[in-house]
């Protein structure tokens, strides 16, 4: 067994779920995500060890990602991080109710904005290495960004639409 495979998992394994789980919006799915990519990756840990493993794996994890969501016949459910946050709002429920509007639209954008978005705001990564792990121009990046945000800005002033997409 490699032992620096296994110190790499014990250090990021937390951070390597919760971006699977902003990936796909599904606790459940996001751990099978990371647990097909580590296994795959533990064959490989001498190389990717010297080379970058976090941006390897990240970039693995997108594009397994990209490729389960190819495969399911269904389409996925988006849910609630546990340990996200949408601001100081005392009320609990509220809290929890903003959370699932956000997660309903999130997971109306496509696959490709959705991964630029939580690649650029939850990795904070720059045009250029979003467009690596995407294997895209970084102006490809820039469109699917520009067009996911503009998509929920829209959604978000609409006064009229409520979480589920009907009109009030």
């Amino acid at each position: 067994m490699h032992i620096g495979f296994e110190e790499y998992v014990r250090a990021r394994g937390d951070t390597l779920r919760r971006f699977a789980y902003l990936l796909c919006g599904d606790q459940h799915l996001g751990e099978d995500l990371v647990q097909e990519v580590l296994i795959k990756a533990y064959r490989r840990w001498p190389r990717i060890e010297l080379e970058q493993p976090d941006s390897y794996l990240r970039t693995a994890l997108v594009r397994s990602h990209v490729s389960w969501l190819r495969r399911r016949a269904s389409r996925e459910q988006v849910g609630v991080p546990a340990d996200a946050g949408t601001g100081q709002t005392a009320d609990f429920a509220v809290r929890h109710a903003m959370r699932d509007d956000l997660w309903t639209r999130l997971g109306r954008l496509t696959r490709a904005q959705r991964a630029v978005l939580v690649l650029r705001y939850y990795e904070d990564l720059d045009d250029r290495q979003i467009a690596e792990v995407l294997r895209c121009n970084p102006s490809t990046v820039r469109v699917h960004a520009a067009r996911g945000l503009g998509r929920l800005r829209a959604d978000l002033a609409s006064p009229t639409t409520n979480v589920s997409g009907a009109a009030q």
